[in-house]
């Protein structure tokens, strides 16, 4: 099929603390829809907070001529911060096998890791007793975490989430609430599914990875806690964009992924509550996870060690840590300023184009990181996204963000576009993204594009590949998420 045109530093995350001063916003409303302004007057430009890696990399046109990437994919895959980077360069020589190991570098690494790991419990504020288990990522930890929820103890989620937040409670039974329009509301339905269940854990994002609003998480802890029941939170799209305290809003359990926190070494972390992890089986069986093991029996280890059987990702871990610091130099005021202009150039444009249609979730939403959803009508998500990219050089992703339910009931049959942003964004990746977008409206794509394996390619594309590798074909992606 062949198309052309057209067919405070540690704040917690409540939507009460989202904008900056009154002063500060330049005369912009954002209190009610996070963003979605009237047409401000001149906006300055700005750059990054931090370098990135890849902030210099020149792609191809099908025009044949190049342009420095515009990198909006932060949502799926951040950049490394150039400060972990340099970190990793600085301790690979020390790299060696851990816990066990007599040399010097093996000692070294152990202490790195477990260095690591104090780290990263820091900076979410975990309480003292808490445990703080590296992971592969965020799906990962959640389903160690589905393993060690006490039997007949019943879950309840929303139908908002990201697949890793919904497949595994699906597994047990759980009971998931259609949020309404409203999120006040949405509240209210929760705390009556609590009552009524009799729930052991509410399961919930901390931001949506569709729309990018944020949950008011200290409300949803004491509404857990007021039905007996603990809250664990998916917060792949949040730690990246907000400081969250455990302690302080009274989280039971956090589970975030290295790779959306500028960190893409391979490694995650679940962060909470030690007894129901402590009475759970071992998520791995394997050596590590053990104090001692005869032929007819296992003595499994207590704490951290009963979950990371076999050889950590001791680089990955220290790579999450090396974030985390660099993060927390920032600053969490820093942070949400220069996100908020971000997103306030992006959605005082977008909401100015015609047949672009903004995505949320809730009327009433006050408060939202990095993450924007949107269509254009008369054209397939995923031929938007083939054009920004071949003839812009701006990487943004389509379909359904592995939240098929959500993108269900927001109408999303062709699926949509999602644009995300962090600290190495600036001004200039904003105003390119507005820019075609305007051509396209306009104009339309400039080159003619297929559907190859169901996704849409530049026909006869001539970009070239880079020296190092095969080719740019790839396989299908089953799902479009």
């Amino acid at each position: 099929m062949t198309v052309t045109a057209p067919t405070t530093d540690r704040t917690t995350a409540d939507a009460d603390a989202a904008c900056p001063p009154a002063a500060e916003r330049a005369g912009l409303d954002q209190s009610r829809t996070f963003g979605r302004t009237d047409a401000p007057g001149r906006l300055d430009a700005f750059g990054p907070l931090v370098g990135v890696s890849g902030a210099d990399l020149e792609v191809p046109l099908v025009d044949g001529r190049s342009v420095r990437y515009a990198n909006l994919d932060y949502a799926a895959s951040a950049p490394a911060l150039d400060a972990v980077l340099a970190d990793q360069q600085r301790i690979l020589p020390y790299y060696a096998s851990v816990h066990r190991g007599a040399g010097y570098a093996s000692a070294v690494s152990t202490a790195l890791y477990e260095q690591s790991r104090r780290t990263v419990a820091d900076f979410v504020g975990a309480r003292d007793d808490d445990l703080t288990i590296f992971t592969r990522n965020t799906t990962d930890a959640l389903n160690l975490l589905a393993g060690a929820v006490p039997a007949g103890s019943p879950v309840v989620c929303l139908d908002i989430e990201h697949h890793a937040n919904l497949l595994p409670w699906q597994g047990l039974g759980a009971t998931i609430v259609k949020a309404s329009r409203s999120l006040t509301t949405t509240l209210d339905d929760l705390d009556r599914t609590l009552q009524r269940t009799g729930a052991g854990l509410l399961a919930i994002t901390g931001a949506s990875n569709v729309t990018g609003e944020v949950l008011p998480l200290a409300r949803l802890a004491d509404l857990a806690h007021r039905h007996g029941a603990r809250l664990a939170v998916d917060g792949a799209q949040l730690v990246p964009h907000r400081r969250v305290d455990l302690a302080a809003t009274g989280i039971d359990y956090l589970v975030f992924s290295g790779h959306k926190l500028y960190a893409p070494f391979g490694s995650g972390a679940l962060i909470g509550r030690a007894d129901w992890l402590e009475s759970a089986p071992p998520y791995l069986a394997g050596g590590g996870a053990v104090r001692k093991v005869t032929v007819e029996h296992t003595d499994w280890a207590d704490g951290v060690a009963r979950h990371e059987g076999g050889t950590p990702n001791v680089l990955g871990a220290a790579a999450v840590a090396a974030a985390c610091r660099a993060i927390a130099e920032i600053g969490d005021d820093h942070l949400r300023r220069h996100e908020w202009r971000l997103r306030t150039r992006l959605l005082s444009r977008l909401a100015g184009l015609r047949e672009v249609r903004l995505l949320s979730i809730w009327d009433d939403c006050t408060d939202a990181v990095g993450v924007v959803g949107f269509t254009v009508d008369s054209y397939d998500a995923g031929l938007v996204a083939a054009y920004l990219s071949a003839e812009h050089g701006i990487g943004v992703r389509d379909g359904a963000f592995c939240a098929h339910p959500l993108a269900a009931r927001l109408g999303l049959t062709g699926g949509a576009l999602r644009v995300s942003f962090g600290v190495g964004s600036g001004s200039e990746d904003i105003d390119r993204l507005l820019s075609a977008l305007q051509s396209l409206v306009e104009d339309g794509p400039q080159w003619r594009y297929e559907l190859v394996d169901s996704r849409y390619q530049p026909v006869g594309d001539p970009r070239p590949k880079p020296a190092w590798l095969d080719s740019l074909d790839a396989a299908a992606d089953p799902c479009r998420g």
